[in-house]
Formats: C-alpha cells, structure tokens, sequence
C-alpha cells in the first residue's frame, strides 16, 4: 500500500493560494506566515511533480494543473470539514444543510418545501438543526455549489458548468405583464375576440422592465422574447422580479415574469396579462449539486422531498405546455 504524501494542510494552502492569488493575501486566510504559505505551496509542487501557479510578479495565478486540481482539493476538504463536524456532533452533521436558491424559488417556492421537508423528516424533532439558505441570481448559486460552498442549488435557468450534475425539477410559467392603464393592456381590454391580440410592433416598441444578467429570469426571458423582438429598444434592468413588478403595476413598463411572482398583484388588479400572438412561456427549473459532492442524510433526504414537491404540493400546471396557432402580427 502506497505511503500517502499530501496533507489536507497542504491542499488546504493551495485552496486559499488560489482563492486570494497570492501567498501574502492567502497567509491571512490561514493563519500562517507568508514564508511558510510561499514553502507550502512550492513542496507541493515537488510532491505532485507538477507546477500549478504561473508567476506574474506577485501574482500567483492557476495554470491548467491548478485549475484541474482545485476542485479536487475543494472536494477533499468539504469531505473533511464534514467528518470533523460528524465527530463533534453525529446528529448534529446529519441535520445540516447549505441550500442556495435563485430569487424566484427563494422567495416563492423554498419557504414551503422547507416547511414540508421539516414537517416530514427527522429535522423537524432534531435537537440540534442547522441549515443556512442563499439567495442569489442563477449565476451565482451555481458558482457557490461548485466551490462546494452550498450543498444544492434550486435554480431557474440552465448551467453548463461542468462540475455540477443537474436534474431538471418543477416548470414555472411566465407571463407578459403591465399595468391596467398601459396603453399595452388598454388596448385589448374588454374585447370578446380572442383574435384580438397585442400586435408584435407595439411590443418592439414597449420599454420593458429587466432582470439583470446572470439571473435565470433574465436568461429565459431573453431565450422567449429575443427571437421575437429581435432587442429590447427600451429598457430598465432591475435586481430583483420583487422590484420589477412593482414597477410595473406602476405603470412603468412591461415586464415578463413567472406566474409565482405576480399572480398576488394580477389577483388585486394591480396588474393584468398583456394578451400577444406569443406562444405559452415555460421554463425548467432545475436541482443541482457537486458532481464529487459526497451526499449527508439530511442532503439526500431533502432531494427526495423536493422532487416530490411539485406534484404534491404546487400541483400540475393547468393544461399543457401548447405553441399559440395565431401567427404573429407585425
């Protein structure tokens, strides 16, 4: 049997070397000298017979045997932390959780999964439950889950990060939406015709309300819309769809947005559906975790109760996904 040469140590100094991109930058992170994080990572070159850094001045910056070992030793080390924590407290290690959420399932779906996930598991009567809940733009959860800093990741839009195993989850509809004085809504309210329809022109010519780049709202909406409008020719990105529909019910512009989101303002007439030539919009949500991600009882637990959760608890989407038959109108 092979004598093993690396330390944990030492992979933890190369993590912290190429997070902070240099060793006097990475000493601070890990309570160590500068001298000695530069001699850490130098022996671990020697061991490994392999250069992971390119020098640029002070710059340590991965070369392409550091970024294929980076994941590698961030995998080792979450695996660590975990059994350090499973000696401290067993139960306490199995009732943990990271969950990152992009905005719309953090705001609008996580809550209740959450609550059913407690209410059915043993996390519920858990004498010590620790759970820690991000939410960000697609984007970033998806980043967070392959630098192993959350556990799982609900996110809204599609990832093709290589280093994460993605199921696809629950479909969300989006809809056109605007206030009911916007000349958008106007001007087919109370037509009994269902041939009478926004027209294309006018939508090209709307100023719409945004998400910014990197949010799975902003990524879906430009895979729906783009082939239509060709371009937003007026526009306002917002941070949040919280923000956006407010300000669309304010009659700023419209917006395109999930069904989860506005249908609380759409049920107080605050905002209505604009009615266009466009097909049904819908997107797939998706789970996504570490391909190395060695799995917690608490983790697998809490994925058997989020695939179980759109049937069991939002219900299926009324009627099916369908292309709109009328051709759109210039």
């Amino acid at each position: 049997m092979d004598v093993l040469r690396l330390t944990l140590r030492q992979l933890q100094i190369f993590a912290a070397v190429a997070r902070n991109g240099s060793t006097t930058a990475a000493s601070a992170d890990i309570a160590l000298s500068q001298s000695a994080t530069s001699s850490a990572v130098n022996e671990l070159e020697r061991l490994l017979s392999l250069r992971l850094f390119d020098r640029a001045g002070k710059r340590l910056l991965l070369n392409d045997n550091g970024r294929a070992l980076l994941p590698r030793a961030l995998a080792l080390l979450d695996g660590a932390a975990d059994i350090e924590h499973m000696a401290r407290d067993a139960s306490a290690q199995t009732q943990s959780l990271r969950i990152g959420a992009s905005t719309t399932i953090g705001n609008y779906v996580l809550p209740a999964l959450l609550g059913q996930f407690l209410a059915a598991s043993q996390a519920g009567s858990a004498t010590a439950w620790r759970s820690r809940v991000s939410i960000g733009n697609t984007e970033t959860i998806c980043d967070a889950v392959a630098a192993f800093e959350l556990d799982i990741g609900l996110i809204e839009g599609p990832s093709n990060q290589a280093a994460l195993a993605i199921t696809p989850w629950l479909q969300d509809e989006l809809v056109i939406v605007a206030s009911p004085r916007s000349e958008l809504v106007a001007s087919t309210q109370g037509a009994t015709d269902e041939n009478i329809r926004v027209p294309l022109k006018a939508l090209r010519g709307a100023l719409w309300l945004l998400r910014e780049a990197g949010s799975g709202t902003r990524e879906v909406t430009d895979q729906l819309l783009l082939p239509h409008l060709h371009t937003y020719r007026r526009s306002i990105e917002l941070g949040s769809s919280e923000a956006i529909k407010h300000a669309a019910a304010e009659g700023l512009g419209a917006a395109c947005l999930s069904m989860l989101v506005v249908r609380d303002l759409m049920a107080t007439g605050r905002l209505s559906p604009v009615r266009t030539t466009l097909p049904r919009m819908l997107r797939q949500c998706f789970l996504v975790v570490h391909r190395d991600k060695q799995p917690t009882a608490a983790l697998e637990a809490f994925m058997t109760q989020a695939q179980a959760f759109p049937s069991a608890h939002l219900g299926p989407l009324k009627g099916k996904p369908h292309a709109n038959k009328l051709k759109p109108r210039e």
